[in-house]
């Protein structure tokens, strides 16, 4: 399975704060917001990644995360040029994709929880079909929202209702065969000119393999779109940082701990980060276990 993760948009809902850089170069605490998706990702065990941006955006990115080795990883980039929709990221990713199955991540997406592990390998054990991952929210009509039966299984999709059938969001992670860049090949612009990423979940649907991971509690998923949301986000890593002096989305301590890289390899990461903190952690990680 290869990933991909959608950094694109205008971010208009931060203005004046992006107004000269991307939403996804933001922080979130003490890492780039970037980072949370892509440690999602790494967390699935996914190494190859195609990140997508703005062309304006994209040496940005490429100086940030470089091409990935220093992870033992594969990270590539492409341009969205304006943004279609979701689900334009598949029609971008076909040659990267090469025919392989695929996870969708949003770039401005925060995940995390004991079970989230758990529930992505699981859904990248499934041989076909699509799986989406959904959360249950106050406020449903925000967002795309699924409707199940009294067995789990998916009945409705929609795209922010102005009257919900549940109180599921699909959140912004998506599991994919090989089908689906041919299926967002077949799709229409909708009324607002997007190929929409509902549609492609409902062609998976009607064709019975959508699969719905229902995130429990003690999962937190914080889409960081706006500035209070971003707020939200940066305080509760803090808080949990503080509480546990455990780091969340350490990329480098996951590429670590998956045995991407080795102990030389970490220290050598370490090294030119040591003066904020973030490299006195990964040196630490070194001389005794804290879990992740």
């Amino acid at each position: 399975m290869k990933g991909i993760i959608l950094a694109g948009g205008s971010g208009t809902r931060l203005y004046p704060l992006t107004m000269a850089t991307s939403k996804q170069l933001l922080p979130v605490y003490d890492k780039p917001l970037v980072y949370y998706p892509l440690s999602t990702l790494m967390l699935a065990g996914i190494r190859e990644i195609l990140l997508i941006s703005s062309p304006a955006e994209l040496p940005r990115f490429r100086q940030l995360l470089g091409d990935g080795a220093a992870l033992g990883m594969t990270i590539a980039y492409a341009e969205q040029e304006k943004p279609k929709g979701i689900a334009q990221a598949f029609l971008i990713a076909e040659r990267f994709l090469d025919n392989a199955p695929s996870a969708l991540i949003l770039g401005d997406n925060v995940f995390h929880g004991a079970e989230l592990r758990g529930q992505m390998k699981f859904s990248r054990g499934r041989p076909n079909g699509a799986t989406i991952f959904a959360y249950h929210v106050r406020d449903p009509e925000r967002y795309g929202v699924v409707e199940l039966d009294a067995v789990g299984q998916a009945i409705s999709i929609e795209e922010k209702p102005a009257r919900p059938r549940s109180h599921l969001a699909v959140t912004g992670l998506y599991f994919y065969d090989a089908r689906a860049v041919g299926i967002a090949r077949g799709l229409s612009p909708s009324a607002r000119g997007e190929l929409e990423i509902t549609d492609l979940n409902r062609s998976y649907m009607e064709d019975g393999k959508m699969f719905v991971e229902v995130l429990p509690r003690g999962t937190a998923w914080l889409d960081s779109g706006t500035c209070d949301s971003l707020l939200d986000a940066a305080n509760y890593v803090a808080a949990l940082q503080r509480r546990q002096r455990q780091r969340i989305a350490c990329i480098e301590e996951i590429a670590w701990r998956n045995g991407w890289i080795d102990d030389r390899q970490l220290l050598e990461l370490a090294v030119p980060l040591t003066a904020s903190g973030y490299g006195c952690y990964l040196r630490e990680l070194l001389d005794g276990d804290r879990g992740y």
